[in-house]
């Protein structure tokens, strides 16, 4: 396994699909095994709220970091080797909130998970810098549109400033018939071109199915892209298609009997949403990216 275990996903402009791909590499992660936990460290304009049901007195990564709630309250199973730590969505939350509390958080989870990965919000702030430096490496989200790749390049700035280490360049929503080089890109930023996402029509039916692109659609191009993606970050092999459908086969058959039994806390003492509950709400999530 990579010495590097917390990654954070950032991108310098919204809408690159920093989201999927944190969702999409923790489910293959998942899939191979891994024990993965996912924070949406975007404290002002949380996404990842919408990945577990949260009644009005759930928990989240504001309370932790108001000292009202352990990091256990807030921990969310989402499925099989896979958890959220999900933020609020309160104005009144978020300022009662203290970022520096990030850095026990993220040692807490670095301890008890084989992953960890940081969604970090766009923009310039203290909170958005702040997880930078705490990631073992940063993972820069970008499409090849020049807007996008010049404010990747502010990513990588504060990155440095941050003390931290960018681990490389993912490019999504990639064209095979475009013209322009990616490795290009990868160069002009002066870091390594770690993966490119190419274009594909299901991931926007993914989002709306409220599932993950690797099982929306696994034989997918997209889907394949962050399979590989995820394996060669972490240096696993991930089940291919093929693997995970029999697997899910073999789940159904084994669990038919009780599919009307919902569990309110997992195996770990993580809190465990209903499954139709994670359907709807990874829609939120994703579509937020």
């Amino acid at each position: 396994m990579s010495h590097e275990t917390v990654y954070a996903i950032a991108s310098g402009k919204g809408g690159v699909g920093k989201t999927t791909t944190t969702v999409n590499l923790g489910t293959a992660l998942a899939e191979a095994g891994k024990r993965v936990a996912i924070v949406d460290t975007d404290l002002g304009m949380a996404n990842l709220a919408g990945f577990v049901s949260l009644s009005p007195d759930s928990m989240t990564l504001h309370d932790v970091l108001s000292g009202a709630a352990s990091v256990d309250d807030a921990t969310y199973s989402i499925t099989d080797n896979i958890v959220a730590v999900p933020s609020g969505t309160s104005l009144d939350e978020y300022a009662d909130t203290s970022p520096e509390g990030l850095r026990e958080v993220v040692a807490e989870l670095r301890d008890r998970f084989d992953y960890v990965f940081l969604d970090v919000g766009a923009g310039v702030n203290h909170e958005t810098v702040l997880p930078l430096g705490l990631a073992d490496a940063v993972i820069l989200v970008s499409t090849p549109e020049p807007a996008a790749v010049h404010d990747s390049k502010k990513t990588l700035e504060l990155t440095e400033r941050a003390g931290g280490s960018v681990a490389g360049l993912v490019l999504t929503r990639t064209l095979p018939d475009s013209d322009i080089s990616h490795e290009e890109i990868a160069t002009r930023l002066e870091t390594t071109l770690l993966g490119t996402i190419p274009e594909d029509a299901t991931a926007r039916e993914s989002v709306y199915a409220g599932t993950p692109l690797v099982v929306y659609e696994p034989d997918g191009p997209a889907a394949a892209a962050y399979r590989q993606l995820a394996g060669d970050l972490a240096g696993v092999d991930v089940p291919d298609a093929e693997s995970t459908a029999d697997e899910a086969i073999e789940l159904g058959e084994e669990t038919a009997d009780d599919s009307d039994t919902e569990s309110a806390v997992g195996n770990d003492g993580e809190r465990e949403a209903a499954h139709d509950d994670v359907s709807s709400a990874i829609t939120e999530a994703e579509s937020d990216s």
